[in-house]
């Protein structure tokens, strides 16, 4: 028998979604599922996966299965930002591109219903720095005083 390498913390154990469990979320057709999720997701799940959107779904199942069985996390790294986060997600770690580079998100089950795209941020935090440097054309000089 082999052991078992991938556990539910205590915390996603206690964790519900609408009154459901975990483990009643990834046990549950995709139809039951989608009925509990916010309007924007349920409008995109309700007209069905994009080819892009099936491969990443083919490899994140490929994934847990590799995780389950073999205890070795791998890590999937995808373009499809606009991918729903599923209950199958949990535990796993995806590499969303933020249009410069992969950024790896961990999914805790806090983030069923949302998108990938919404925590690999694409822009950056502007950061001024004195008048001339690194600043804008209009604060190139200084008024003397």
């Amino acid at each position: 028998m082999s052991k078992q390498c991938f556990e539910l913390s205590a915390e996603w154990k206690k964790y519900r979604y609408r009154n459901r469990t975990l483990e009643e979320l990834v046990d549950m057709p995709m139809d039951d599922l989608v009925k509990l999720l916010p309007a924007r997701a349920r409008r995109s799940l309700s007209r069905g996966f994009s080819p892009r959107q099936r491969r990443l779904l083919e490899k994140v199942i490929e994934a847990r299965q590799k995780l389950l069985s073999e205890c070795k996390e791998t890590i999937v790294k995808t373009h499809v930002r606009n991918m729903v986060i599923l209950p199958i997600m949990v535990g796993l770690t995806i590499s969303v591109y933020n249009g410069k580079e992969f950024v790896p998100v961990r999914i805790v089950p806090e983030m069923i219903g949302h998108y990938l795209g919404e925590f690999a941020v694409t822009t950056k935090q502007v950061k001024h720095g004195e008048p001339g440097l690194k600043a804008t054309r209009s604060t190139l000089f200084v008024a003397l005083k």
